[in-house]
């Protein structure tokens, strides 16, 4: 691991960092460090500024973590049940939130201790150094980009089982695009919180609604598999749609920092876990045993067609809202990076809202082409959630601890003071490779097997 720590303005580590663990962390609260206001963090000191970033609360906080991460993926859900069995899909889902609850609070830790981070790039670079800020900041927008795409993706089928399919699916994907434009534009995350109440809520009663039509006009009541044995790729995919389903950490870094009290973010983190995999479990134990075996995904399709076109309806808003945050965090990483300390952050200039407006046209241009274009972006998105999601939300975690604990704790030997950590942290490592390697194995070999079926779709398909 690098010892390179990035600092924009040349500040000093040693004045500005905190790190080594949550003990010295708690430490630093005691001597009133909490990373705001000092020269080491992303945006400094507001009082006087036109813009000012560090103003959410932790239950806004909390309520934009569950629009972004309980969103179209939990949909997948109850097919990943009929995939692998029922014991099999709930336990590996129960596991993904618990494994999920301990790497969120390993990167809220890091981002207390590196106040100055703002992105996952600014993280890669404390990492990695320079090489590694491009490749974890290109990575967050690639990732952001095809997550928006996905997003308009179940915004055009949700329009189409509305519609009948009345009207083309470009078009839909168009219209639902300008939405996307439109609730991004806002520069602070506190202002797209408002938004992201009504998208959680609107994912939730969805959800919830769901529910309540399956056990009305149930398919297959009972007909479900408690196991099921499947080859490597079929079962690696349906473990993978839960993995991809908690896949918001990589925006975690740029939520903290427009929070107007960082220390906080590990209560947000606590609301979204146990929201989601209560829900997440919820619907899929529900839905496939009132749908059984052959439930489609999204699961949404399975339901009668009343019941779909409710459910879809309720739904929309979370689609194009957290399709909104996903652009906004592409955009921000930029804009950050390229005005970073200066005026046009905080004031409302010509160029600096010009900027904006550019990387917000040009992030959701960029999702809207991907997504009714190519052909095999579903297996994009796959390859993206495989080669990126599964470090952000897993591996680098456990990454952030190592490095903190070697350079500040004594090196070795503030590993084999901690041993239990060390482990926990080397295993994420490895489960965030393993993620990795085996969801682009198992999406790339689908890819083939659906080209060479003539399966794909041809591009800008109504």
């Amino acid at each position: 691991m690098s010892n390179n720590t990035y600092h924009p303005e040349g500040l000093s580590h040693e004045k500005f960092d905190r790190t080594g663990g949550n003990d010295l962390v708690e430490g630093d609260r005691e001597m009133g460090f909490t990373g705001l206001g000092l020269p080491g963090d992303v945006f400094g000191e507001e009082e006087n500024h036109d813009i000012k970033y560090k103003t959410m609360t932790w239950p806004l906080a909390a309520v934009l973590m569950i629009t972004e991460i309980v969103s179209n993926g939990m949909l997948s859900l109850p097919s990943s049940l009929d995939a692998v069995g029922m014991v099999p899909g709930v336990i590996v889902t129960a596991f993904l939130g618990v494994f999920a609850t301990f790497t969120a609070w390993l990167l809220i830790e890091f981002k207390l201790r590196h106040p100055e981070v703002h992105n996952m790039g600014d993280a890669g670079y404390i990492l990695f150094g320079p090489i590694g800020r491009e490749i974890l900041g290109g990575g967050t927008i690639i990732f952001a980009v095809c997550a928006t795409g996905s997003q308009i993706l179940a915004g055009q089928l949700a329009l189409t089982v509305l519609s009948e399919g009345k009207l083309c699916a470009v078009a839909f994907s168009g219209i639902f695009s300008a939405a996307v434009a439109i609730c991004s534009f806002p520069r602070t995350l506190d202002h797209l919180s408002y938004l992201c109440i009504v998208g959680g809520a609107s994912i939730i009663i969805a959800g919830i609604v769901a529910m309540a039509g399956a056990g009305t006009v149930p398919v297959n009541l009972g007909n479900i598999v408690i196991a099921r044995a499947s080859d490597f790729t079929t079962a690696f995919i349906s473990i993978t749609n839960p993995v991809f389903a908690y896949a918001g950490h990589f925006m975690f870094f740029t939520l903290i920092s427009e929070m107007k009290h960082p220390q906080d973010a590990m209560k947000a983190a606590w609301t979204l876990q146990i929201v989601a995999t209560t829900l997440y479990i919820t619907l899929a134990i529900v839905t496939y045993w009132y749908i059984g075996q052959g439930v489609s995904s999204p699961s949404f399709l399975s339901l009668s067609p009343l019941w779909s076109k409710i459910s879809f309806g309720l739904a929309i808003p979370n689609f194009f809202i957290a399709a909104s945050l996903n652009i906004h965090t592409a955009a921000k990483l930029i804009f950050v990076r390229l005005f970073r300390r200066s005026r046009h952050i905080h004031s409302h200039t010509f160029v600096g809202w010009g900027v904006w407006t550019f990387l917000i046209l040009l992030a959701n241009v960029a999702a809207f082409l991907f997504a009714v274009g190519i052909p095999i972006f579903n297996y994009l998105v796959g390859i993206a959630g495989s080669m990126f999601a599964a470090w952000y939300t897993y591996g680098l975690a456990g990454a952030f601890w190592l490095h903190d604990t070697y350079h500040f704790k004594g090196g070795y030997t503030g590993w084999s003071k901690r041993p239990m950590m060390f482990i926990l942290c080397i295993l994420t490592v490895c489960a965030g490779g393993f993620i990795c390697a085996g969801g682009m194995y198992a999406t790339i070999y689908s890819l083939r097997e659906a080209s060479i079926a003539g399966e794909l779709p041809s591009p800008f398909q109504c």
